[in-house]
């Protein structure tokens, strides 16, 4: 359609100049024409010659033939319409965090913004702020409430990956309804971040072709001649892979959520980053400036396929030539990761240092025919 529109404008242009050189021609022919003179007495009757009218008749009224059937505009450069705008665009930009969202969610934004102004804000029992935060209204309206701190903040940063204990004093338990200390989480289950036990031999042992040990990993950085400085873990729970890495002089910054658990509140007190933002929010990181970047099981097959693909070209966004993206334990179908997640992945381009595909054992994934995928993933050093 644009393309029959530019032309179609294109060639009026070139009518509208062959009329306006056909009537200077008129105009040149008047004025050497041997009756005229500087005060006529009446006006001179001009004899223009019949080629001169006929192709100046046929320029009109080709003109008048396009204009009346000129395709009607329906934009402009500046306000493109709704029907001109991408599917996938449109439909990113319904999970994208856009904080003009939060209007189609009025019930939930009612009950966020129901506080007393300059005075402490309320509890968020009801994990209000992660359900606005989903739905795309972010950043968060509230504004004129002081938030609630704990009492007794941490004397002192842990200096192992995961610490000894954690002082229940450090986390506001009121909005949190299952669990009120982290004894309590742990013994709930051990896949939650909280199980010392477990934490502290996370990414350091070898069991399956699925597992990438840090160790292993820095190896392989170093035998690319790539150095791991910085780099981000996506849906990083409680923050184990960045206090692992820190060990390593390897500073890693920390995206999760707190789904009735005080995940960014155990990620500062283990002295990380922790950043409050979903899946789909586009990483606060410039371009071309992250060594490496992590996915971790939150990554998975429940995520919308487009917003998954732009998850994925963020993290190309903000990796620098020769960084690596790891896919940690992906799980879906086997047969989505052969016809769809795999050629997905396939469209950044990068090379397959790592590539494992393992039967994902538990009740869901018997019943679903699930499978894991670890990948370790170099971007081009160019384009």
């Amino acid at each position: 359609m644009k393309k029959k529109q530019m032309g179609f404008t294109m060639g009026l242009n070139l009518l509208l100049l062959i009329a306006m050189v056909a009537t200077n021609i008129l105009s040149l022919y008047h004025l050497t024409s041997p009756t005229f003179h500087s005060k006529p007495p009446q006006p001179p009757i001009l004899q223009v010659p019949d080629h001169l009218l006929h192709q100046l008749q046929t320029i009109r009224a080709t003109i008048n033939h396009l204009t009346r059937h000129q395709p009607p505009s329906t934009t402009t450069k500046a306000t493109p319409t709704t029907t001109q705008v991408p599917p996938d665009l449109l439909l990113y930009s319904q999970l994208s965090p856009i904080a003009s969202s939060c209007h189609n969610h009025p019930d939930l934004l009612h009950k966020y913004m129901s506080y007393t102004p300059y005075t402490l804000c309320p509890q968020d029992s009801d994990n209000l702020a992660e359900s606005l935060i989903l739905r795309g209204c972010h950043p968060l309206p509230r504004r004129r409430c002081f938030s609630k701190t704990p009492s007794k903040p941490p004397t002192s940063l842990p200096h192992n990956p995961f610490p000894s204990s954690f002082l229940d004093s450090n986390v506001l338990w009121e909005k949190y309804p299952s669990c009120k200390s982290f004894s309590c989480l742990a013994k709930e289950s051990s896949n939650l971040g909280f199980d010392i036990k477990t934490e502290i031999s996370k990414f350091m042992s070898y069991k399956t072709e699925l597992d990438l040990p840090i160790p292993q990993l820095l190896q392989v950085a170093k035998s690319g001649n790539s150095v791991l400085r910085l780099g981000v873990d996506i849906g990083g729970g409680t923050g184990t892979f960045a206090a692992r890495m820190k060990m390593y002089n390897v500073t890693v910054i920390t995206t999760t959520m707190n789904f009735n658990l005080p995940n960014n509140e155990v990620v500062a007190m283990r002295g990380l980053v922790p950043l409050h933002i979903p899946l789909q929010q586009r990483l606060p990181v410039f371009d071309g400036v992250v060594d490496l970047v992590r996915c971790g099981r939150a990554v998975n097959r429940w995520i919308p396929l487009k917003m998954m693909e732009f998850l994925l070209f963020d993290v190309d966004r903000v990796l620098r030539g020769g960084g690596y993206l790891w896919l940690d334990h992906f799980f879906s179908k086997r047969m989505d990761l052969d016809k769809v997640y795999g050629p997905l992945i396939g469209k950044l381009g990068y090379k397959k240092v790592k590539w494992a595909v393992g039967n994902k054992t538990d009740a869901s994934g018997i019943k679903n025919g699930e499978v894991y995928l670890t990948a370790l993933l170099q971007k081009p050093v160019s384009r």
